[in-house]
């Protein structure tokens, strides 16, 4: 205490009453005096005393520092700029302090009092050059706050708490209806886009019930963090967001109630993530946005600041931004508190899918559907946290969990939209919208598969339904009808030579349905053979072409079928096909929506354009992988005696290949023309005219997907993964 340094600080610092501090020149730039110098004294001498403490005890100079209110009176001199620049050094002073001295200091009244005001003076004017000091100072009261949660409540302001509490328990739906008034006539509101320079009292509200206490809330310490999320300078709006995630993490559920409740956290945030939704230019190449990948909402920060965000495409720039802080917007959503991570996933749903996205995924332009569409392909693939998932699943399937109608004028009009456009009169929009639906299949989400698929299986009506001893006399038809294709030339004729021969396959006898029953599944050696032979031998050429074998698929199938099983190991899915009822109303079965679109798609497999057949092979491939018996006995077995009027994948291509067997007729060479295509694709031969090439590049998807369906049948009837 006795330290002339120690002593100039008090004099110059610390003046008695009715005097001012002791400054040589007021208007000098506070660079161009000692005082930075002695300040930095200050937390040398404060740092060197608690170390030479040896029993942890406030030292005479902490004391001196806390009794005396020497950060007070720093912070009214930052305040007021007195002298010029004050502030950049009392924020540096007060960080070091807060980040060297290792016993807890922001308890003492005479500490967090002055913090909290040094924190109402951040964020106020985004042109300020104190930017960095800011960002560091709010970081390290954060991480403070991390290490020990209680010390939030200092932060919390109780009394508009309460007030906010009070005034949303008594009035949440007059709220809502504000809020619907408000959005009309759009008042100005805080902007974060990239670009915008927000100002403290343009804060987006939460609700109108926060609109008196917009003013009273806006100046603590979560407000002065949202603001700096915005900064131009990537590096500082980076450990803002860094800050932003400790406070949202925090484990007690008052902090949670009052970030939701008491802040306008969760409308900022999707404000946010709207706004820069819109900034995204209408004429951006929808492929270009398809190739852009996983954005991560760090290493893009990082890589901004760098000056390595090249725009390589229009609009580029705007599109990265968006799917950044998407990214970023799930992180919070995946670790906060489950509070405030369902209040912001809800908000994000309601201010930016219905308000913002829905409208864009609806409009009937051309290009507007593929922009759209390759942005909610990348919205997808951004969202893993749980409740967001949750969230945007229901926005675009809706919450339906009974069997479909083919005539439902009460379904989603955006689920039945997006359906619909896979089987669109242009093939680039057909191709992005089957594009989302195999992304949307990858999801961990039981409601996916069982919104689009399940719930039109899972009482089994597609299979004819027999009673007593009419099973018996169903089972001897069967048998007939089977001898009957025996003898059918176009069954006869195209597996002659064939390794697996028609009768060796077409029915299952006694023994394998006996089987089958012991055990719901069917045996996987006769499965893999059907589809193995499904393609007559006069139209494969894949045993010509070294590599194309049927194992090449059995590695991805393995590995594919154990990530959908790893997806659905906490689903509860039964282990076999459910019993019929005996007595069940007599409803026609309907497949549903979507594998109708499916079905339909993959019976003009011959007549549409190759790529698009690979991927609509590709989200077929994505539904049969899912482990469900229902599934399975529809989509991969061959064996199961379908109802009247009904279809199935297996039936679909035997009619597709009926009607191949009758076309090849009439073109000349086509073996010889149909080798040549898979060269050609397989890029061994130049790229040439060829007659019929769309059919040909049919047959050879249609020869390859029975393959892949065939290893996708080994190993789900196999033994499943662990």
């Amino acid at each position: 205490m006795g330290s002339p340094w120690w002593v100039e600080i008090q004099r110059q610092m610390c003046p008695r009453d009715g005097q001012r501090c002791c400054f040589p020149d007021e208007n000098l730039p506070v660079k161009q005096t000692d005082i930075p110098w002695r300040l930095r004294q200050m937390v040398d001498i404060l740092v060197y005393e608690e170390k030479q403490s040896e029993s942890g005890e406030t030292g005479p100079c902490m004391e001196y520092f806390l009794q005396h209110k020497i950060l007070e009176t720093l912070c009214t001199l930052a305040k007021a700029g007195y002298p010029p620049g004050m502030k950049q050094q009392v924020l540096v002073l007060v960080t070091k302090l807060l980040g060297q001295i290792q016993q807890p200091l922001l308890p003492h009244v005479n500490v967090h009092r002055p913090v909290q005001k040094l924190i109402c003076l951040c964020g106020g004017d985004p042109t300020s050059n104190t930017e960095k000091e800011e960002a560091q100072f709010l970081t390290t009261v954060c991480v403070k706050i991390k290490q020990d949660p209680y010390l939030m409540n200092f932060f919390i302001e109780k009394k508009n708490f309460a007030e906010s509490q009070r005034s949303l328990s008594c009035s949440s739906e007059k709220s809502e209806v504000e809020q619907e008034e408000a959005d009309s006539t759009h008042a100005p509101r805080l902007s974060l886009a990239a670009g915008a320079s927000p100002s403290p009292t343009d804060q987006p509200v939460a609700g109108k019930s926060t609109k008196d206490k917009g003013t009273q809330l806006e100046k603590n310490l979560l407000h002065a963090v949202l603001i700096l999320t915005s900064s131009q300078e990537k590096r500082f709006a980076l450990k803002a967001c860094e800050s932003l995630l400790l406070l949202v993490t925090l484990p007690e559920d008052v902090t949670a109630q009052y970030l939701v409740e008491g802040t306008a956290l969760c409308g900022t945030l999707a404000d946010r993530l709207a706004d820069l939704y819109r900034l995204i230019p209408e004429d951006t190449d929808p492929g270009q946005v398809e190739l852009l990948g996983r954005v991560n909402w760090r290493s893009h920060s990082a890589a901004a600041s760098d000056g390595e965000d090249a725009e390589s495409f229009p609009g580029r720039g705007d599109v990265v931004s968006f799917l950044s802080w998407l990214h970023y917007c799930d992180q919070l959503v995946g670790e906060a508190h489950k509070v405030t991570a369902a209040a912001l996933a809800r908000e994000i749903r309601t201010r930016f899918f219905h308000k913002v996205l829905e409208p864009q995924l609806l409009q009937v332009s051309e290009m507007g559907i593929l922009s759209s569409t390759a942005l909610l392909t990348g919205i997808l693939a951004h969202t893993t946290s749980p409740q967001l998932l949750d969230e945007l699943v229901c926005f675009l399937l809706g919450d339906g969990r009974q069997a479909e109608v083919p005539v439902d004028p009460g379904r989603p009009a955006l689920r039945c939209q997006l359906i619909e456009r896979c089987n669109h009169l242009s093939d680039e929009i057909s191709m992005a919208s089957l594009r989302f639906f195999e992304q949307l299949l990858q999801k961990s989400h039981e409601h996916i598969i069982y919104n689009l698929v399940l719930r039109n299986l899972s009482d089994r009506r597609y299979v004819a339904h027999n009673t007593g001893p009419e099973e018996a006399a169903a089972d001897s038809e069967l048998l007939d009808e089977a001898e009957e294709l025996e003898d059918d030339p176009f069954f006869t004729d195209i597996y002659v030579g064939s390794r697996f021969p028609a009768a060796d396959w077409l029915v299952a006898p006694a023994t394998t349905q006996a089987t089958a029953k012991a055990n719901g599944k069917p045996g996987v050696n006769r499965i893999v053979h059907s589809f193995l032979c499904l393609v007559p031998d006069a139209v494969k050429t894949s045993h010509l072409v070294a590599g194309s074998g049927y194992d090449t698929y059995l590695v991805d199938a393995h590995r594919s079928f154990q990530g959908c099983c790893a997806r659905a190991a906490t689903w509860n899915r039964p282990q076999r096909p459910g019993a019929q009822e005996r007595c069940r109303p007599v409803v026609d079965f309907y497949e549903g929506d979507f594998l109708r679109m499916l079905l339909d798609r993959m019976s003009q497999i011959l007549h549409q354009p190759y790529d698009l057949n690979l991927q609509i092979t590709s989200v077929i491939s994505e539904v049969a992988l899912f482990p469900h018996p229902q599934l399975d006995e529809y989509v991969l077995d061959p064996y199961v005696s379908l109802g009247p009027g009904c279809r199935s994948l297996f039936s679909v291509i035997v009619r597709v290949i009926g009607d191949l067997m009758q076309r090849i007729q009439r073109i000349p060479q086509f073996e010889a023309k149909l080798l040549l295509v898979r060269k050609q694709l397989m890029g061994l031969e130049p790229e040439d005219m060829v007659d019929h090439a769309t059919m040909l590049k049919g047959v050879i998807v249609l020869e390859e997907f029975c393959k892949e369906l065939a290893a996708i049948s080994f190993v789900k009837y196999s033994p499943e993964p662990d």
